[in-house]
């Protein structure tokens, strides 16, 4: 669906086509093969159905990846940040699931589906006027980055801006020229472009900036890209970021809704998890849900970074749960 990457926590990341997810790094072995840590008692087997739906990360595991309008400063007027913010009141995450449904189930082009957003949201209206010129706003190279350009595109057109949309590569290419007044916006991950800005001001070791906690998140973000020339306007509640997903069918047979349930309910031999190859290194997958949960998977089946294969398995069965992207237009219930 996407090529975008999520970088471990303390790494830099990349909107690179190898699609990597917060957590997960370099490529492994494949196959189905028994994880490091020991799994006890009868487990959850795999349940097929065509519903995916998310368990809720309860215990805060994944950082808080919302999506925040990032502007170079020097055309960061109050009118121009008002106008972008009005995107971001407007979204949470199962509209973000909806829009990404109309443009990679639904066929939809970025654009068209910008628009019928913006029009069922009313998202121009009461935008103030700025003092307009030139806008180039970003998009990276997966469609829900290129239909969240699309939006605010919407709205800074409203705003007065003559604005265009351009495709953009990987942030270690944009945000350079975001710097520089190259481009002047960007739609943005909080806690991905805190992480981003960290480890190339204080290198790939650094402490981490960002949090489970979205305030601080954005703090620390703001923090750095003041260093930097870039602001960054409201956070909305929407968030893409890792997520374990399970059958509709699954959650109902084994009443979980919670990654705790999962724990409590699912350690054991029959439970298998679906991910990439890293995922059980990663602190934000495998590893960290036996840290942060105590969740011990039977088996772990080497398969895609939120992608079709891991998708694929849980609907068909092969699969008790597996790593998704939270805002995937897959899990749209309508």
């Amino acid at each position: 669906m996407r090529a975008r990457t999520r970088l471990a926590v303390g790494a830099v990341g990349a909107l690179a086509a190898a699609g990597l997810l917060t957590g997960c790094g370099d490529a492994g072995s494949s196959g189905t093969d028994a994880p490091q840590q020991g799994a006890t008692g009868a487990g959850c087997a795999p349940v097929a159905g065509d519903q995916l739906v998310v368990l809720d990360d309860d215990k805060k595991l994944q950082n808080t990846d919302n999506v925040i309008p990032a502007v170079n400063v020097d055309v960061a007027t109050p009118q121009l940040v008002a106008a972008l913010d009005k995107v971001s009141a407007a979204l949470d995450t199962p509209k973000l699931i909806q829009l990404n449904k109309a443009v990679d189930v639904d066929r939809k082009t970025p654009e068209v589906a910008a628009k019928e957003f913006a029009t069922a949201n009313d998202l121009t209206a009461g935008v103030a006027k700025g003092p307009g010129g030139q806008i180039v706003v970003g998009a990276g190279n997966f469609s829900e980055s290129q239909t969240l350009a699309e939006l605010y595109k919407i709205t800074l057109t409203a705003a007065g801006y003559q604005v265009r949309v351009q495709q953009i590569g990987s942030r270690e290419l944009y945000e350079p020229a975001l710097e520089k007044g190259e481009i002047q916006v960007v739609p943005e991950y909080a806690a991905t472009m805190a992480e981003f800005l960290n480890t190339k001001a204080n290198g790939q070791n650094a402490q981490p900036v960002s949090s489970p906690e979205l305030d601080k998140t954005v703090t620390a973000l703001k923090a750095a890209g003041d260093k930097v020339g870039i602001a960054f306007g409201a956070p909305s509640a929407a968030q893409d970021q890792n997520a374990f997903a399970v059958t509709k069918a699954f959650a109902d047979k084994y009443g979980v809704s919670t990654l705790s349930d999962l724990a409590a309910k699912c350690s054991g031999q029959a439970t298998v998890l679906a991910g990439p190859p890293e995922c059980p290194q990663r602190p934000k997958c495998q590893a960290g849900l036996v840290e942060v949960y105590d969740f011990k998977a039977g088996s772990f089946s080497s398969l895609d970074a939120g992608g079709p294969q891991t998708k694929n398995a849980l609907k068909t069965g092969a699969a008790s749960v597996g790593l998704v992207f939270s805002s995937d237009g897959a899990l749209a219930t309508g």
